[in-house]
């Protein structure tokens, strides 16, 4: 079993930065890939970034540039440093942890994230 929570959501203002994290507690065979997911109201539940133990890292299209994750294994903790922030960035963003990036079994709660222009 594995707990993730996340922490760093907040109100930044358009072109802002924020860096958010997330913590997993439990099996460490369980966060072999981590990663970090969005969903804005009204919408699916996307993919931002993944990364695996190794350090293979996956970043969706939209974020490719502003946005980075890392992974600290002694901490058990990834991060998404997030830059350039707009508007469409607004949504509530959860961490995840699984056995590969296409079998992420474990979510946090969520890390509300608003951009305001």
């Amino acid at each position: 079993q594995v707990q993730l929570v996340e922490s760093g959501g907040g109100l930044v203002q358009f072109g802002g930065s924020l860096r958010l994290s997330c913590v997993a507690s439990g099996s460490d065979f369980g966060t072999a890939a981590m990663g970090w997911y969005r969903q804005a109201p009204g919408n699916q539940r996307e993919l931002v970034a993944t990364i695996t133990r190794g350090g293979t890292t996956n970043v969706a299209y939209s974020v490719k540039g502003r946005f980075t994750i890392s992974r600290d294994n002694a901490r058990k903790t990834i991060y998404l440093q997030m830059n350039s922030l707009k508007s469409e960035d607004t949504a509530i963003y959860y961490c995840a942890a699984g056995l590969s990036t296409a079998n992420m079994r474990y979510w946090g709660q969520g890390t509300q994230v608003t951009v305001s222009s």
